[in-house]
């Protein structure tokens, strides 16, 4: 019970506050000190003259020697504030909203907006470089603005509701263990050759930890276009969900992305370039209109923000419900 109230009172506070830049100026940020340790361990154990079998195993090693660090960190903490409750109990809430990014993902997809319409493709293509990983002057005006819906929808998924999933259900070590999983997949999870074998536990970790969050997302994805633009939205956020998830390469990404391409009716995904190597891809939503600029990412915005209502109005009436039944 007392951890769905927390989780409910950092997300409100995440939503309102996000990721104040005066702190992290001053402090490492959680998600920084999980990188430190990724790479760490990635220099020890991933050098040079590994064959790939080696490589795989070290890296399975790595991942669990890392989750177990993590949750056996998370279990240290959470005993230690709660035997300092009540500010113990203000503290774990304060360590959960930093590691949800609903504003600070809003904040940096508008920028994206900002810049198209500032400074044109220049602006909009030096924003969205600070969120995606693909080549931003190989993309026009419609790509920059694709790039910034997908990371949006992705996030959503990666950022508010898997973590909030594993806080509510393992706690604070839970939250710990996924942060640190997806810093290792965005870090080590890559198909190249210094990362197919020693991230290969990791990446197919992350893909089974992200299950029920990818497809929860979308669910919500939907909800929300149903109080931002009506039922035939809704509709048809969950039919390209349904339909056109799995032509993403990821088995998880897909799913948020795709009830977003459907619920403000763009086409998503299709050929990108990541560090000079195109990748192609089949549109999730083709139908949906392909020359996109800021106007549409301001329509995701508001379907993202609708989207984080309902699922923070969601957690707090089942931590009211708990409240009750106890």
């Amino acid at each position: 019970m007392l951890t769905l109230i927390m989780l409910a009172v950092a997300l409100t506070l995440d939503r309102l506050v996000g990721d104040p830049h005066w702190l992290w100026a001053k402090l490492p940020h959680p998600v920084v000190v999980f990188g430190k340790a990724i790479s760490f361990f990635e220099k020890q154990f991933n050098g040079k003259g590994l064959n790939d079998r080696d490589r795989r195993s070290y890296g399975v090693l790595t991942i669990v020697a890392l989750l177990f660090g993590s949750v056996l960190v998370g279990w240290f903490f959470h005993r230690l504030l709660m035997a300092l409750s009540p500010f113990g109990v203000i503290f774990e809430v304060l360590i959960v909203a930093v590691l949800l990014a609903q504003k600070s993902l809003s904040d940096h997809v508008a920028a994206v907006a900002v810049g198209l319409r500032a400074d044109g493709i220049e602006g909009g293509r030096k924003a969205v470089a600070m969120i995606v990983g693909r080549d931003p002057n190989r993309l026009d005006r419609a790509g920059v603005s694709r790039a910034a819906i997908e990371t949006l929808a992705e996030n959503f998924s990666d950022g508010v509701i898997a973590p909030a999933l594993y806080y509510a259900v393992f706690g604070l070590p839970g939250i710990f263990a996924y942060k640190m999983l997806n810093t290792a997949d965005s870090m080590i999870g890559h198909k190249t050759p210094r990362y197919l074998q020693f991230g290969w536990a990791s990446a197919r970790l992350d893909d089974l930890a992200n299950w029920p969050a990818a497809r929860l997302s979308a669910l919500v994805i939907a909800a929300a276009a149903f109080f931002q633009a009506g039922p035939r939205a809704a509709r048809r956020s969950l039919t390209t969900a349904f339909s056109d998830s799995g032509l993403h390469r990821s088995p998880n990404s897909g799913w948020p992305e795709s009830a977003m391409a459907g619920a403000i009716d763009v086409a998503l995904a299709g050929p990108r370039v990541y560090a000079g190597e195109t990748v192609s891809e089949p549109l999730q939503n083709a139908a949906g209109r392909r020359d996109i600029d800021a106007k549409e990412i301001d329509e995701a915005l508001g379907v993202y923000a609708s989207a984080c209502t309902l699922f923070n109005v969601a957690v707090a009436a089942l931590a009211l419900l708990t409240m009750l039944t106890v």
